[in-house]
Formats: structure tokens, C-alpha cells, sequence
């Protein structure tokens, strides 16, 4: 490994990393109560102080999330129009170091390591190599990447694209870290090259979300702004963790409370950052006790959260039905709603011995949350993966939503349904078309644009992508950005799966997992960070990002690139294109919808871009105008903006979901997976997981000290994890130690993406197909691993 030379230099003392890393030893310590404070501030500055030094370190810290910085790539949460000059969390601080590490693969890497020793290696030790800064191809005999020029990785991929037999043979992936231009370049080229098959990372977080407010709202976005937070009177938290997935969020909580917002929290995990939050910019988060932030805490059993939003929504109906006219906010549901007839009557009978099985509470603690519900005049109800990537996910979602609209708390300010994104740009890709079923308008809108004739057949999403390769029908994978194989579930499936295609492609800043895992052969195609300076022949760019309130923003690299041969993902795209064009017509093939697209022009300027853009997709008028103002600009939505609601009948709809829990039978749990406080989505900055108190390792499982003592366990026994499914097939994560620890009597807790391995491919959510990964059956067995003294 080397580092350039310069500004990209690494500091004296800058750790490598080896296998020696692997072997911290696992320790086990009582979980945090309470998120951030002083070693927040430590914990993100001291990786990168060691990793980037103090020059880059703060000038990369000091632009990130300014008007004339970056954008932050750890996660989707808004930026306040009034910005603080520490804009960033302390994840947000290791995902720079973990991007802009000065530590950079050098050719002779490849040779040093095959791809069969590189696939035994952890997800963590894949990260620490440094940054990419060289193509890669490995060839079908060979076990080794080797170094190419751009010019032979580009005509390798693209001869093998014009050999598939059909466009639909081919798979193109999408991480939420890509810009809003190089989105919406790759999901031109993987149509005009004739295919919808454009899966990306929503299909696996919040595709629940929006195929559940699509459907009753007409928008799968939040219908909330930044701002709302603060002039809420209730903010109800469902299955989310912020202080570590988005620790941002924290302050705009704490400010929510400072205005007399009452807070009620809704997880099977307690979560430190929901408890207390000591605000490391404040007197009071770093000599203080910081702000208790959760005024209730409802720990709501797994799969249980659909039922507990019935019975809230049951006593506000009672409580109409004993104060009619007062409660409900009738001139809403007459004007703007359909189906509250329907709706009363489905939870006329609901059982609430039913209800309290589900959900693993009391009546009382229901009543207190449907109090709060009733004398909050302004709610916001946000959630994150919790919820969406259960078998109901879909159903829970509209339920949310039916409570909400009982009282109008949608299209008014401090109101609304707010899911929480994680990815920086998850929901900017599919504002640009990342998406296998864009509808046939934004379809018109391409080919009258470009003069193109896309195909209109829907395409295949994740899940549908590893079926169609285990079954021979995807030939070439190509991903921008992501880790699908770490990230999908069932691991083994998925890893037999690529291992089928002629040619695996990634477009990557670091190794992960992914590059592991190949096809028959491999390429893996460097490209510039978020971080990093995007030089083209018209000058320095910037991209544009959307965040989870659909405020959309521009972000400029604020470093030297730290290698010389590094592409942006937008020139990757671009020469694909031209690639694939080329490698058509020398066999004589049609290559008219390729050639007809200026891929030049965009690589030049992306301007050009930015005004294809403004042509064709909704709300994105006059867009290279809007994008340079001071905050760019939010996009329209007809629910937040004037209750206007784009259904097939211009309604919102108030729904009847039928109520189903998940059994769990005795002597079993239901587990679910997280993410540790050093992770973002598959990338691991560390070992530890400092809220939970964990350190050094990351195989563990959490169970309720009660369920460890019914299942004859001890507390640190090693055990193997054995799901059980329909299927019949016994799928096992080995050698976990049990950690006692206070989630949800009944369930339990490891790690993403460690545990996939335990959830089949065909387990999925109703109608969205997201992969279900929470409520998952588990049975625990003594492992035949010796446990640790």
C-alpha cells in the first residue's frame, strides 16, 4: 500500500492495518445512557487526526455540510438553514476519514493477494486497505486482479454487454451515496442500452415506505420539512436508532424539546441517544447532563408495532365516539380523505388481549401514548428499518398513516410522516430514476428528450436480480457504488449467485466484500470521492444530493483526489456508454439509443446534465438555477404543500390492514439486525460498538437476561444461531456469545451484516419485496466453539 504524495501524504504514526487487527478481544461492558458529549467529540476526531493529520482533517470537517462544502455520505439527514461551524456528527467524521485517507491499494496489492485469501477476510479488514486508485480486471483463469488501463476495462465491458444475448441479461446496481448526476447518466445508459433491471439500495431499507405512502398518500417521500421538528407538539420515534444511524437528528430533537415537544420512543432496544443527549456544541452536553429526550419509552416486542398503532387509532376513535365532533378532525377527513368508515369499523372489535400479545405491552402504556396522541395538536411520526423490513412492513407503514390522518396531521406544519433515509442520497437516485418500475410518464419524458425508445417493461430489484443469477439469467452484474452481496440476505445465495455471471463489475472507492465475491471474471473500476476536487474539461464540477426532506443541494470535493488515475462516477458512466456504443456497431448491432445520448457533452460539464434533468424529471424545472442558490431548493409535494394528494382518486386513503403477528414458538426468539455505533450500512469503522457496550468484537447476540435464563444459557456462553423457516433449510450463524442486555423480553438482537446469512432469499416484505431481516425465528443451541474464559 502507498499514499501520494502532497496534501495526500499520510501522517507520521498512521496505522497500518493486517490481519494482527482482526484480534482486538471481544469485551463486554453495561450499555451507555446517554448519546455523544465529550467522547463524541473524541471519538471523532482522534480516527481522523491519525488517519488524514490536522491539516486535511480540518479542512475537510470545516466544509462538510457548509453551502460551499460536501455533502456529508453517512447519511440523509437535513441540513438547518442556519448552520453551526462543526456541521457534522461523529460518524459523519469517520466516514470522511474512511474516504479520504490519504492510504491508497498500490499495483503490487493484487499480486500479494489472491481473490480466494481477499474473500476470507472481514468486511473491517477489507475497509482498512485504503482507497482504490487503479482498474483492476481479473481475468476467468485467474485468481488474482490485475492492474489494466482504463482503455482495456472499458472495452472488456463493454464487448461483454454487446455479446448478451439481451439487454435483460444484465443487472445495474445503485448505491444512495451516488450524486444526483451520475444517477440519473447511469439509469440513461442502462435503458438506452435496453433494460429496466436497475435494482438498487432501497429495494433492501425503505422500499416498505414507499410503496406503503405511494399508495395511501401518492408521495413516498416525508411530508415534513427540517423545520417542522421544532414546531412539533409530539414526535413519535418508531424502530429507528439515531444516535448512531444519523446522530444529527439528535440536535434537531433536543431543540423539538427546548420548544415543548413531547417525545415518546418505540423500539424493542433501548437506545442510548433516545434516552439523553449531551450535545457536544452546548455548555450543558459537555459539563452538563444534556437533555433526557424520550418522554416515554414504549419497548414494543418485535413485528408488534402494527398492533400498537391499531389500538392507538382504536382510543382516539373511542374517545370521538364519547366527545363526537371533538376529537376528529372532520373538515380534513371530509375534504381530503376516503375510507374512515371502513377503517372504524375494521378496529370496531380489535382485541386487545391480541394487541398486548403482539406487542409485549400494557393497556396502560397504550393509553398513555393515545393521551399524548390527543392533546398534541402538531405530530410527526418518523421511522427507519425498524419498520420496514418486516413481513407487514407495508401494513404498519398505512397504519401510521391512518392515525395521522385522524387528526390532520398531514399538509400542516410541525405535522406528518417523516421516514428517515440513511443513505446520503438514497432518495435523490430514485427522484432520478433508479429505479426498476419508474412509471411510463418519466419513461415519455426520456425518449422525447433524447429521441430515445427506452423499453417499458419493469426490470428486476435486488431480490429479483440474485434470483435471476442464481437461475443463469443475469450475465453481467454492474454495480455503482454499494456492497450488494454483504448487504442482501440470505449471504450463501447470493454469493453462489455472482459467482454464475460471466463478468461482475464494482465502481467502488474501497474494497468490500463484493470484490470478493465474482463473477467469472471481474473488474473493479475506481472513482473519485464525495471529498475529493471533480476536475473535467470545463472546469471543477459539483454534483447535487437530495436529502430525506427532498431538499436538494449541491456538494463540491474540498480535497486533491488521492490518486492520479481516479475517474468521477460520471465519466465511469459516460464512457461505459460510449464503450458499449462502440462495441456494438463493430459487430454491426443497433447502438441507436446509446449514440444518441451526448455522453461526451455530460463528461465535459455536468451542466448538460443538470439541464437533460430539468427536461425530464418532475419538480427539477430551471434546475442548474435552483441548485446554485444559497440553500438550493426543496421540491414540490402535494401532501406537505397543499394537501393535495396525487392517488387514483385525488384522496388520501385511511386503510384496513388485517392484524398478523409473528408466532413465536417456546423456547425460541425473534431476532432482529442492527448496525453497531462504528458502522454505516455494510462499512465497519471499528470493531466496537461503544453504546452498547461492546469492544473488539462483533459476534454477539443480545438477548433479555430472563430469555437467557428460560433457555438454560449463561451470560457470555457461546452459541450457534439456527432460524427457522418454511423451507426447511437450517441456516446457522456459529458462534456468537450471548450478551444479557435489556431489549424486548421474547426477542434478540446481532449484527448486520453478519446475520443475513439467516434469512432466506424469498423471506420478504408484502408488496415492497425488501428482504426481512427483523422478526426473524431463532432458535439458540451451545456452540460447539469453546467459550472464552
Amino acid at each position: 500500500m502507498s499514499a501520494d504524495q502532497g496534501e495526500g501524504r499520510i501522517p507520521a504514526g498512521a496505522p497500518r492495518h493486517d490481519v494482527g487487527a482482526e484480534d482486538d478481544g471481544l469485551e463486554i461492558g453495561p450499555p451507555k445512557e446517554w448519546a455523544a458529549g465529550v467522547p463524541g467529540i473524541l471519538h471523532a476526531l482522534d480516527p481522523a487526526l491519525r488517519g488524514m493529520g490536522p491539516g486535511r482533517t480540518a479542512k475537510l470537517l470545516l466544509r462538510m455540510n457548509h453551502k460551499h462544502g460536501f455533502d456529508c455520505m453517512s447519511c440523509a439527514w437535513p441540513d438547518p438553514d442556519r448552520r453551526k461551524a462543526a456541521e457534522f456528527c461523529e460518524n459523519g467524521a469517520k466516514a470522511v476519514n474512511w474516504e479520504a485517507t490519504p492510504l491508497t491499494v498500490d499495483a503490487g496489492f493484487w499480486g500479494e493477494h489472491s481473490v480466494t485469501e481477499l474473500a476470507g477476510r472481514s468486511e473491517y479488514w477489507l475497509g482498512q486497505q485504503g482507497r482504490l486508485v487503479d482498474p483492476v480486471y481479473k481475468a476467468a483463469d485467474s485468481d488474482h486482479y490485475a492492474p489494466v488501463s482504463w482503455e482495456q476495462a472499458f472495452r472488456i465491458l463493454g464487448e461483454h454487454l454487446a455479446d448478451l444475448d439481451s439487454p435483460d441479461q444484465a443487472s445495474f446496481y445503485t448505491s444512495g451515496r451516488t450524486s444526483n448526476e451520475a444517477a440519473f447518466a447511469y439509469q440513461l445508459f442502462a435503458r438506452a442500452f435496453g433494460t429496466n433491471n436497475l435494482p438498487d439500495c432501497s429495494n433492501m431499507c425503505h422500499e416498505s415506505t414507499g410503496a406503503a405512502l405511494g399508495e395511501v398518500i401518492g408521495v413516498g417521500k416525508s411530508t415534513v420539512l427540517y423545520d417542522d421538528f421544532a414546531k412539533a407538539d409530539l414526535i413519535i420515534i418508531m424502530g429507528q436508532n439515531p444516535g448512531t444511524n444519523h446522530p444529527r437528528m439528535l440536535t434537531a430533537l433536543e431543540e423539538a424539546k427546548e420548544a415543548g415537544a413531547a417525545i415518546v420512543a418505540i423500539n424493542p432496544l433501548p437506545e442510548a441517544g433516545l434516552l439523553r443527549y449531551k450535545n457536544p456544541q452546548t455548555p450543558r452536553g459537555i459539563v452538563g447532563r444534556g437533555t433526557a429526550l424520550a418522554d416515554q419509552f414504549v419497548q414494543v416486542r418485535l413485528g408488534g408495532d402494527m398492533a400498537l398503532m391499531q389500538a392507538v387509532s382504536k382510543r382516539v376513535l373511542d374517545a370521538e365516539a364519547r366527545h363526537p365532533g371533538a376529537v376528529l378532525d372532520h373538515d380534513f377527513l371530509d375534504t381530503y380523505t376516503t375510507g374512515l368508515d371502513a377503517f372504524a369499523a375494521s378496529l370496531a372489535d380489535l382485541d386487545e388481549a391480541e394487541v398486548l400479545a403482539a406487542t409485549g405491552v400494557t393497556s396502560a402504556e397504550i393509553d398513555e401514548l393515545a393521551d399524548r396522541y390527543l392533546t398534541a395538536q402538531r405530530v410527526i411520526v418518523t421511522w427507519a428499518m425498524g419498520l420496514t423490513q418486516h413481513k407487514k412492513a407495508v401494513p404498519t407503514i398505512k397504519e401510521i398513516v391512518n392515525l395521522l390522518l385522524l387528526r390532520g396531521n398531514i399538509g400542516r406544519p410541525g405535522a406528518g410522516a417523516s421516514p428517515i433515509r440513511g443513505h446520503s442520497n438514497v432518495q435523490g437516485d430514485r427522484t432520478m430514476g433508479i429505479w426498476e418500475q419508474m412509471p411510463p410518464a418519466f419513461l415519455d419524458a426520456l425518449d422525447a428528450e433524447f429521441g430515445t425508445s427506452v423499453p417499458r417493461e419493469h426490470g428486476l430489484d435486488a431480490v429479483g436480480t440474485i434470483d435471476a443469477m442464481r437461475r443463469g439469467e443475469i450475465r453481467t452484474f454492474v454495480s455503482l457504488g454499494g456492497n450488494l452481496v454483504a448487504a442482501v440476505s440470505d449471504t450463501g445465495a447470493a454469493e453462489e449467485a455472482i459467482a454464475r455471471c460471466d463478468l461482475s463489475v464494482q465502481i467502488s472507492t474501497k474494497l468490500n466484500r463484493s470484490h470478493t465475491v465474482t463473477g467469472r471474471e471481474a473488474l473493479i473500476l475506481p472513482c473519485l470521492g464525495r471529498t475529493e476536487i471533480d476536475r473535467q474539461a470545463s472546469g471543477e464540477q459539483f454534483v447535487s444530493v437530495e436529502d430525506t426532506v427532498s431538499a436538494v443541494h449541491a456538494s463540491r470535493g474540498s480535497v486533491e483526489p488521492v490518486g492520479r488515475n481516479l475517474l468521477s462516477e460520471v465519466t465511469i458512466v459516460a464512457r461505459i456508454a460510449r464503450a458499449v456504443a462502440d462495441a456494438r456497431r463493430a459487430r454491426g448491432a443497433d447502438s441507436h439509443d446509446l449514440d444518441a445520448v451526448g455522453w461526451e457533452a455530460f463528461e465535459r460539464d455536468y451542466d448538460v446534465i443538470r439541464d437533460h434533468i430539468a427536461a425530464v424529471v418532475p419538480g427539477c424545472d430551471d434546475y442548474n438555477a435552483k441548485i446554485r442558490q444559497e440553500n438550493g431548493f426543496v421540491l414540490p409535494h402535494g401532501p406537505r404543500d397543499s394537501r393535495t394528494f396525487p392517488t387514483s382518486d385525488g384522496k388520501a386513503h385511511l386503510t384496513v390492514n388485517a392484524l398478523e403477528h409473528v408466532a413465536c414458538p417456546p423456547g425460541r426468539l425473534l431476532l432482529q439486525t442492527v448496525r453497531a455505533h462504528d458502522q454505516f450500512n455494510t462499512t465497519i469503522y471499528s470493531r466496537n460498538d461503544r453504546y452498547r457496550g461492546v469492544k473488539g468484537g462483533r459476534d454477539v447476540i443480545f438477548v433479555h437476561p430472563d430469555d437467557v435464563a428460560d433457555l438454560g444459557l449463561l451470560d457470555g456462553q457461546q452459541v450457534d444461531v439456527h432460524s427457522e423457516f418454511e423451507d426447511g433449510v437450517d441456516r446457522v450463524l456459529p458462534g456468537l456469545r450471548v450478551v444479557a442486555y435489556p431489549t424486548a423480553r421474547g426477542c434478540a438482537a446481532a449484527y448486520f451484516p453478519e446475520a443475513n446469512v439467516l434469512v432466506p432469499l424469498g423471506a420478504v416484505a408484502e408488496t415492497s419485496n425488501t428482504p426481512v431481516s427483523k422478526a426473524v425465528v431463532v432458535r439458540l443451541e451451545p456452540s460447539a466453539v469453546p467459550t472464552p474464559a
